[in-house]
């Protein structure tokens, strides 16, 4: 979690208007006539004017400050707040703060997905069906000018998405979105907008919206055939120049990509996942870029274009409504075009204020709906289960994900196959999911599974099982010894693809269903050389040995980068929803019991010895 640029003031102080401002970090930077000591409005006697953009990103369907998996107001560490209702009464009092000047308002993607608020209302009560989606009802009254597509917008298919677009009063914008056999955007690549400015001409900004190319791996079951993404700068180079032709004086992208160039998915594709600063650096034309994607907070930062020396602004804030970004672009007259001449950036934090009331107001329906919905109980466990250690040793609430979806693939295998041993795959999603010694409600399972991922199930020797692992294990450093070591200090290693370490989600643990499979993970050993004594059923594991894995469809479409999956025969691909699969499991059998699926398949080892974590 970066570090909040300003110090966290106390939370939920009910304050409005400027004072929202100042509490949420809020500094003005000097307009070029008055840092200079001219009158206000000229600078060496140029007419001077400021463009202001304020940027959301990443909302991941929060709009209250509310934790739907612990059914308490949402808190961290840092004692951030969290959704859409607060960034709106910063929104509303930065525009109020500015009003004679031009502003934009963005959002730079992943909207309708992350929160069990956004996944009701696209499965359980889906938009489809004639509701409206929160995220709709929250964002319209903010007044959002655009928002570019996230990756996350086509998580539930083309027809959820393109009805969520019909529910907003402004566009969703993906110029790297195109049709197959055109190559021309399916969804509008930009917005021109033009503000009155007084003793001048109008003021023309040209808003270029960019998505991710890793939608194409990622929901490729949703969008093979249907739409293609081609790179970032790749896009950009056409229709920067558009935006110029058409008589923009500025050029600003939301981007759903992060400003660290690396990718997930290694080279699967041959466009950057994370490219922003590649635009910034290799587009001329663009003067500012609201970042998304990485789920980070960059205030300010600027990249040189190579082609002009300009100096780019980038800004980034944060995520799930946490900060609003604000980038001040300064702008003077030259020869009757505006041209801007400085920018600024800089984050506000929205833990500094309640939220707005007409938000608020316009989703408490739909919230109290789904706060029942998931504390409606499903089954009991015997015993309490956590997933706080699921990264360095085998938790049994980890076997438990395992055994329903090894068993979900084993029912659903053709006759050809049926034979085959069964296998899944499993990661760490959110180590604070836990299930309580009794009761289990939708909550509990949707705090463990947090991703709408759907099930399928490939064809897999034994020589590329041992692959698989031995890339999954570049996710722990390599240490000597057998400790004791933190937690901290065995993973989340730093790779070309993580250079900010490895996520928790990219490390996947494989079990199998009717017996074990086992192995060992030495991480004193170098990458690709670290998995020892793999075996099924106690005997080794053979190079040619056949078996069904049960793989999430993220993973079958590549994401991650993980070899062999994203290539095998498929041989169960029913489209059911993994965490629908675990609720209607518990619902089916009442009873969680560790004793039917838990085992130790694998466990960290140094030098063959035990790792001791603490």
């Amino acid at each position: 979690m970066p570090t909040p640029t300003q110090p966290t003031p106390a939370r939920r102080t009910v304050v409005t208007g400027a004072a929202a401002l100042a509490a949420a970090g809020f500094v003005a930077a000097p307009t070029p006539a008055q840092a200079h000591g001219g009158r206000h409005g000229h600078h060496h006697g140029r007419p001077t004017t400021r463009l202001t953009v304020l940027g959301t990103t990443d909302l991941h369907g929060n709009v209250l400050n509310w934790d739907y998996f612990k059914n308490a107001d949402f808190d961290n560490t840092a004692h951030d707040d969290i959704g859409l209702a607060k960034a709106a009464t910063l929104i509303k009092a930065a525009r109020k703060e500015l009003r004679h000047q031009p502003v934009l308002t963005l959002d730079a993607g992943d909207t309708i997905q992350g929160t069990p608020l956004a996944y009701y209302y696209a499965r359980i009560d889906p938009i489809t069906g004639g509701s409206t989606h929160p995220m709709a009802r929250a964002m319209n009254l903010v007044g959002y000018d655009a928002a570019a597509l996230g990756n996350h917008e086509f998580n539930y298919g083309i027809d959820t998405l393109r009805t969520f677009e019909s529910q907003l009063d402004f566009p969703l914008l993906g110029a790297n979105a195109v049709d197959p056999a055109t190559k021309r955007p399916v969804f509008p690549p930009y917005v021109i907008k033009r503000f009155r400015v007084k003793g001048g001409p109008h003021v023309t900004v040209g808003v270029l919206g960019l998505t991710n190319p890793g939608i194409a791996l990622w929901d490729k079951a949703n969008v093979e055939g249907r739409m293609e993404f081609p790179g970032l700068v790749e896009q950009a180079r056409k229709f920067v120049p558009e935006l110029k032709r058409r008589g923009c004086d500025v050029v600003v992208i939301s981007a759903h990509s992060g400003a660290d160039t690396s990718s997930s998915y290694g080279d699967a594709l041959p466009y950057p996942e994370n490219a922003a600063s590649l635009v910034a650096e290799q587009v001329p034309g663009v003067d500012a870029i609201l970042v998304g994607h990485a789920h980070k907070e960059i205030p300010q930062r600027y990249v040189t274009n190579a082609t002009t020396g300009q100096q780019v602004l980038l800004c980034e804030p944060l995520y799930w409504g946490m900060r609003v970004a604000v980038m001040d672009l300064d702008l003077e007259l030259h020869r009757g075009r505006w041209k801007v001449v400085a920018t600024h950036g800089q984050t506000l934090n929205s833990n500094t204020v309640d939220g707005d009331p007409a938000v608020l107001a316009a989703v408490r329906d739909q919230h109290r709906t789904v706060v029942d919905y998931v504390n409606s109980p499903v089954g009991t466990s015997t015993t309490a289960l956590s997933a706080d250690r699921a990264v360095v040793e085998d938790v049994p609430i980890i076997d438990f994900v395992q055994y329903v979806q090894a068993d979900a693939v084993k029912a659903g295998l053709s006759a050809a196959d049926a034979a085959l041993p069964v296998l899944s795959i499993a990661a760490p999603f959110n180590r604070e999911a836990s299930f309580p010694s009794g009761q289990v409600t939708v909550r509990d399972v949707a705090g463990l599974y947090i991703y709408d991922n759907t099930l399928l199930g490939v064809r897999i020797t034994g020589a590329q099982v041992k692959d698989y692992l031995e890339y999954s294990a570049r996710y722990f450093q390599q240490v000597s010894g057998t400790g004791p070591f933190t937690v901290e200090q065995v993973t989340r290693a730093v790779t070309p693809t993580a250079p900010n370490g490895t996520p928790d989600y990219n490390f996947d643990s494989v079990a199998g269903l009717d017996a074990p499979l086992t192995y060992e993970i030495d991480i004193a050993q170098p990458v690709g050389s670290r998995i020892v004594g793999l075996a099924y059923d106690g005997v080794p594991v053979t190079a040619d040995q056949e078996f069904a894995m049960a793989v999430n469809n993220y993973r079958q479409s590549g994401g991650g980068g993980f070899p062999h999956v994203s290539t095998a025969p498929v041989v169960y691909n029913q489209q059911n929803e993994i965490r629908q699969l675990i609720i209607d499991w518990v619902t089916e059998h009442g009873t969680i019991d560790p004793a039917q699926f838990a085992s130790v398949d694998w466990r960290l080892v140094s030098g063959g010895q035990p790792v001791t974590i603490s």
